[in-house]
């Protein structure tokens, strides 16, 4: 564990790009008998790993399990503690800002075709972290996303079992005809993610949602798909669906109608 300032906001950045939110608490006070002086920094996960130290001792284990509070949360604070009689050296009074460190939403767009395209650049100026996979690489190039941060062309369930999923991942199932879309939502369904939507007609739809009860998929977990994909603004063109898309993972977003 290094309590370098370097190493702790690489292992934030690291962390928020691998989809993971951690708490990055600062001294902003300290008693005299602290062993560190304010500006000392820690990096807390959520699961209770640490990366640096504000000194040690209950104190700094009250830090930890209220920076696992505040993850919980998804809210900043500030927090103080005073030493209680008896305690050790490393038990001074502290005052820290638990700042919340959450990984930017990311639209991981499954389809390299026109509307998986326009999803991408319209995503990418509302702020969305950009990730695309398509089974056909030579689809999944700077040329057709120049907006996107991740590019991946491969196999579609290994790519995505691989994946790092979350809460902040919103998924864009766009796929041409041929690809196998209930192998996704198998996957899918063992994760946690806040959108699922699925492009297709009814026909399509249903074919899918047949395989993918085949492989197991749960009943609960299709009824939760966004499918016909978008809200319903009379969408024709490949901007238009892509609009249409993310009008409607804003809304989940934000919790509109």
């Amino acid at each position: 564990m290094s309590d370098s300032n370097e190493a702790i906001y690489e292992a934030a950045v690291r962390a928020m790009r691998d989809g993971e939110a951690v708490a990055l608490a600062t001294i902003v006070d300290a008693g005299p008998s602290s062993p560190r002086a304010p500006g000392a920094k820690m990096l807390i996960y959520a699961d209770g790993r640490t990366e640096g130290t504000v000194g040690g001792g209950p104190s700094e284990a009250w830090v930890v399990g209220q920076a696992r509070e505040a993850l919980i949360e998804g809210r900043s604070r500030l927090i103080s503690r005073s030493a209680e009689e008896g305690e050790d050296v490393c038990a001074g009074d502290i005052s820290c800002f638990v700042d919340i460190l959450l990984p930017e939403p990311t639209l991981l767009i499954v389809g390299a075709g026109y509307i998986g395209q326009a999803v991408a650049s319209i995503g990418a100026w509302l702020g969305f972290r950009i990730a695309i996979l398509d089974e056909r690489p030579s689809m999944v190039s700077p040329e057709h996303f120049p907006d996107a941060d991740v590019l991946i062309g491969g196999s579609l369930d290994a790519e995505l079992q691989s994946y790092p999923l979350g809460e902040h991942v919103y998924v864009i199932l766009v796929t041409p005809h041929h690809s196998p879309d209930e192998e996704a939502l198998a996957i899918l369904a063992e994760r946690e993610v806040p959108y699922v939507g699925l492009l297709g007609g009814k026909r399509r739809t249903e074919a899918t949602f047949g395989r993918a009860r085949a492989l197991g998929v749960p009943e609960g977990f299709l009824e939760q798909i966004h499918t016909p994909i978008g809200i319903d603004i009379g969408a024709e063109t490949p901007k238009e669906i892509a609009l249409s898309i993310l009008a409607d993972v804003t809304a989940v977003r934000r919790g509109g109608r």
